[in-house]
């Protein structure tokens, strides 16, 4: 496999294109920190990264990944649900948001995201993204788990207003088994 190709490399090179110095963005999804991490890199020392999480240790992860990379005075990492976020941003302020759906990577599977706390998340953020703003979501699926809430966030996805939001899905189309969905969506200017 060609190296960056894949579904994380395709929405970072997303987000390297789109995110400026000085933005407020937010990963919804912390994880083990990568996409905080690289969140932080592209704002820049103006701008500010909220990161979420629901477990601890991915919480814990994300703030020593800051630390060893010099950045946890651009981030503030909260445990709580991405479905929680506009508790913590005001409405058209976001310039950027990424979500990682499925479980995390080394952690227990017993613990996913669902739809019905990834859609409302979605939700959430759409309205807290600024004109012109853009959101970032990898649907990881496959297992015992991920096909409901793909399916789901797929539908949901359809029904966003296309005078709004523009909404592009990728496949990896000649990958065996479940390969992940990189989507990305644009709030009109």
């Amino acid at each position: 496999m060609a190296q960056g190709l894949n579904t994380l490399g395709v929405a970072h090179k997303f987000l390297r294109e789109q995110v400026k110095k000085g933005a407020l963005c937010i990963d919804a999804t912390a994880g083990r920190g990568r996409d905080t991490v690289l969140l932080c890199e592209l704002v820049g020392p103006s701008g500010r990264v909220l990161a979420f999480d629901i477990q601890e240790s991915a919480v814990n992860a994300t703030k020593a990944r800051l630390r060893e990379c010099g950045f946890e005075g651009r981030a503030n990492v909260i445990l709580d649900s991405h479905s929680n976020m506009d508790q913590y941003a005001q409405k058209e302020t976001v310039d950027g948001i990424v979500f990682n759906f499925g479980y995390l990577p080394g952690g227990d599977h017993r613990i996913y995201t669902t739809p019905a706390t990834s859609i409302p998340a979605i939700e959430r953020g759409l309205a807290l993204l600024k004109p012109g703003g853009v959101m970032s979501l990898c649907i990881y699926y496959g297992g015992d788990t991920g096909y409901e809430e793909r399916d789901a966030l797929l539908c949901y996805l359809q029904t966003l207003d296309s005078r709004i939001y523009t909404v592009l899905l990728h496949q990896f189309y000649n990958r065996p088994n479940d390969p992940p969905i990189p989507v990305f969506i644009y709030k009109e200017p």
